[in-house]
């Protein structure tokens, strides 16, 4: 039945182990609720562990509004030598002696990467060129030239280990930022080389890797038919947000323009019902409000 309400429906935070690939994370979501119906915000590589934002039924179509988040990332960057994916579970290309480096000095230099930049992705990534992944390129020893990106770098800042050749990080950035590439460039910066060993990602925008579960967590909440769902709302927080009358919601959910008592200069607006759920997103069209995105409702 099209209208049938459904249980499998919002945002899901989930704490990724290392060695997992995003899409294999998935397909254990997939597996352990019984749910076709699941994508996710924002590639974790598999070294990488930490914050993975997934919408689960209806609310993959929300993903957009949690792809465009600042992100930000932990992790331990090791100097004096490069590898050909820019983090450990690559080959050794080159190495190089690593000058003296106070936690002073390494922060000022750190402060000189701030900013809005262009960023040349890595060829170990999932970017497609002409419909090829460019790791699947990599593994074939080909090399093509890449595009570079814009990204912002709104902080980064680094601390001592007990080896002077590793440092611990902490930063913030844009989408689509590439922090093995980040620390490559900051190494070289330095007049030494460097490789990321190990990346937690600790938030997405408003969410946080604190409010995340394990997977196994998950498997134990299932089995014992408690849901670590958030309301598919969790996703569009960042939205101007506006509770609407049930003849309103229905118009709505109809695809009927409806005037509302909200500024224009919204871009999109996040309506929701008298119980606080998401009806969904809609955009300014004459004088009107034109449904842009609709969720079905829920159980």
């Amino acid at each position: 039945m099209k209208n049938q309400p459904t249980k499998n429906n919002g945002l899901l935070l989930i704490d990724k182990p290392s060695g997992l690939t995003s899409h294999d994370v998935v397909a254990r979501v997939r597996r352990i609720l019984n749910e076709k119906k699941v994508g996710h915000a924002g590639t974790l590589d598999p070294l990488a562990t930490g914050l993975l934002v997934l919408g689960v039924g209806p609310s993959t179509r929300l993903l957009r509004f949690a792809t465009a988040e600042t992100k930000r990332y932990t992790g331990t960057v090791q100097f004096g030598s490069a590898t050909d994916s820019l983090d450990s579970d690559g080959v050794v290309l080159a190495t190089k002696p690593v000058p003296p480096l106070s936690e002073d000095q390494i922060n000022t230099a750190a402060g000189t990467m701030l900013g809005t930049q262009m960023q040349i992705p890595p060829m170990v990534s999932a970017i497609k060129v002409d419909g090829q992944r460019l790791h699947e390129l990599a593994r074939q020893g080909i090399e093509i030239e890449r595009e570079p990106r814009e990204v912002t770098i709104e902080s980064f800042t680094l601390s001592a280990t007990d080896d002077p050749t590793k440092w611990d990080f902490d930063v913030r950035c844009s989408v689509g930022t590439y922090v093995r590439v980040l620390l490559s460039d900051f190494a070289e910066s330095l007049d030494t080389l460097g490789h990321l060993t190990a990346l937690r990602r600790e938030s997405s925008g408003m969410h946080q890797v604190s409010e995340a579960v394990t997977l196994t967590q998950l498997e134990e909440m299932a089995a014992e038919g408690s849901s670590a769902l958030h309301p598919p709302r969790s996703f569009v927080s960042g939205l101007e947000t506006l509770t609407i009358d049930d003849e309103t919601v229905r118009r709505i959910r109809m695809g009927q323009r409806v005037p509302l008592d909200v500024s224009k200069e919204h871009a999109e607006v996040a309506v929701v019902d008298a119980a606080g759920d998401l009806v969904g997103v809609v955009r300014p069209r004459g004088a009107a409000w034109q449904p842009e995105l609709i969720l079905p409702t829920v159980d």
